[in-house]
């Protein structure tokens, strides 16, 4: 039986709950001598010296082994589910035997039977056991054995098994005894090792919590004081990639029917600012529709990373930011820093998810403070235009035709010929400023756009530009019997108006077709040249071709706005806006 002494020496460690188990023979004489006990108290006491369970694990097998003169020793500790052996460690075996027997033990047969029923198990030849299942090919032959189940709290998690005692003899009462202290040592030592895990766990999720607490509270404090949208994505892609440990990160925002990178953070982040990909063809695109994170390979990805410019990426973490059910953009993270093969965890999905909830409600708010800086100095332009179409023509255009009036009245009563021609010349040149004034008065404030609405403008429009610019219009104009909202009208007209700059200043064209139409929900617009085409890579910069601004307002206006090379040649203007200006709400 074991030692009293024994006994106290494992109960000293505190929290540990340990099973004890006699012999399996009652009447057995066997007994532990001095230096066994010696030898089971070191091991004991090697507790406190040693915190690696696996290192403890690894001493607790070579005691058994030394103790009991067996050849063979193996310790199996059962997986989290305790189903199958998750670590098997072995004495006896070399690593040349191991490569030939294959697969470690999935603690099934004898093993399996110390698992069920967890009792100490004593066989002169295990192969007289029912459940004994023989051996695979290239294992050595074993014959004697004795196996001690390793109980925590009650439950089998793995077993210690000796096999092959020296001098051939079955293993006895003391080697049993010896062995169940052992195999108490290791249920305290898997106890242990599960509390740690347990510890470790909620210290890194706890520190998981902290890194996103710390840097949506960063986001939280740039929705309050930075409202600068360039700003507000800056700090959310330096912030989001600090926070899974990514090699680059970078958001992208629609943009039309395209995608473009706004801002972006790590290696090659300077150069990735721009990019744009369509949102039908790519695996952003996906994500921003879905409103779901994904995980995938760089290959995988439905447009290749090369064209996004990061062709040596092999994992992407892409979570989409969303607020009140509206998709804003798309966070995407590359390449694990701290990982072999740079892919992203279920956690790094989790902790980005959490951190991009923070930060769509400050890019909805840097958007709407700008849409509204931008939507006030569109208005404060349309009132000045106003004003100084107003101005021009009750008083400086009024002035003119005075004037024109009086020359031309002392033209017919001059009795001198020659100052007579002369004031002919000066009337002739006074009307073609009349009509560049009233031209200009037009292009500031069209009277008919507030006065009749969007049709009559855009056909006095397309006269305008026509004859003046000698390019034949088609002009088809559909909006029914009620006029749309006056924000919207003002868009249309604008967009026109701008298009028909650029295809005067820059296609070359003969030939352009204007039209628009209305349904139920909406109004398309479409302007069509047969010049030259515009150039595509033009297209992606800011600013070219006056895009910004038409996209700009479309977007205020709540719609949306492509310019390509059309199907046939030239190029197209398409957009679409609804009846209405959306009625966006503060982000809070």
């Amino acid at each position: 039986m074991v030692p009293a002494a024994v006994r106290r020496a494992i109960g000293g460690f505190r929290g540990a709950v340990v099973v004890f188990y006699g012999p399996s023979d009652p009447m057995a004489s066997d007994t532990l001598d001095e230096p066994r006990l010696r030898r089971l108290i070191a091991v004991g006491r090697s507790f406190v010296e040693e915190l690696d369970p696996e290192a403890l694990l690894t001493n607790i097998l070579s005691a058994a082994q030394e103790l009991t003169g067996a050849h063979y020793a193996a310790l199996g500790i059962l997986d989290g589910d305790r189903e199958r052996l998750a670590r098997f460690l072995t004495r006896g075996v070399d690593a040349e035997a191991q490569r030939a027997i294959g697969d470690l033990p999935h603690g099934r047969g004898i093993l399996g039977v110390l698992i069920e029923e967890p009792e100490p198990l004593r066989l002169d030849d295990l192969q007289d056991h029912p459940q004994s299942f023989g051996f695979p090919a290239g294992h050595p032959p074993m014959t004697t054995f004795l196996g001690v189940p390793i109980v925590v709290r009650g439950a089998s998690w793995g077993n210690i098994y000796l096999t092959e005692k020296e001098g051939g003899v079955p293993f006895d009462g003391a080697d049993e005894e010896a062995l169940i202290v052992l195999a108490d040592w290791a249920a305290v030592a898997v106890e242990n090792a599960r509390i740690v895990n347990e510890v470790q766990n909620r210290h890194d999720e706890l520190q998981r919590v902290n890194q996103v607490l710390a840097a949506t509270t960063t986001i939280a404090r740039a929705v309050g004081a930075e409202t600068d949208l360039d700003r507000v994505l800056e700090l959310i892609v330096k912030r989001g990639r600090a926070l899974v440990g990514a090699r680059t990160m970078f958001i992208s925002l629609p943009q039309g029917d395209q995608i473009e990178i706004a801002a972006a953070a790590g290696v090659g982040g300077a150069s990735l600012a721009g990019t744009a990909v369509p949102l039908a063809g790519s695996t952003a695109g996906d994500v921003l529709r879905a409103g779901r994170p994904r995980r995938e390979s760089a290959a995988n990805l439905r447009v290749p990373a090369s064209a996004l410019g990061i062709a040596d990426a092999t994992s992407c973490l892409l979570v989409p930011l969303v607020f009140r059910g509206r998709g804003l953009g798309v966070l995407v993270a590359v390449d694990r820093i701290d990982s072999d093969d740079g892919t992203f965890t279920p956690d790094d999905e989790e902790l980005l998810l959490a951190f991009a909830a923070s930060a769509a409600t400050a890019v909805a708010t840097a958007q709407n403070v700008s849409e509204s800086r931008l939507r006030d100095a569109l208005d404060s332009a349309e009132q000045e235009r106003r004003r100084w179409a107003r101005e021009l023509h009750d008083e400086t255009l009024q002035g003119l035709a005075g004037l024109r009036v009086r020359l031309s009245v002392a033209q017919q009563r001059s009795p001198d010929e020659t100052t007579a021609e002369a004031v002919g010349e000066v009337l002739d040149a006074l009307g073609g400023e009349i009509t560049k004034l009233r031209t200009l008065i037009t292009e500031l404030r069209p009277a008919a756009l507030d006065e009749l609405g969007l049709a009559p403008a855009l056909d006095s429009l397309a006269r305008g530009v026509g004859e003046t610019a000698a390019l034949e219009i088609d002009l088809h104009v559909d909006l029914g019997e009620d006029r749309l909202d006056p924000e919207v009208e003002t868009a249309i007209y604008r967009l026109v108006q701008e298009a028909l700059t650029n295809v005067v200043k820059h296609a070359e064209a003969a030939r352009c077709a204007i039209e628009v139409t209305r349904d139920a929900t909406g109004v398309d617009v479409s302007v069509r040249d047969d010049g030259r085409g515009v150039d595509e890579a033009a297209l992606v910069q800011r600013g070219g071709f006056g895009v910004t601004g038409m996209r700009e307002r479309a977007h205020l206006a709540g719609g949306t706005l492509t310019l390509r090379r059309g199907a046939a040649g030239g190029t197209e203007l398409r957009a679409r806006l609804p009846v209405a200006p959306p009625r966006r709400a503060a982000a809070d």
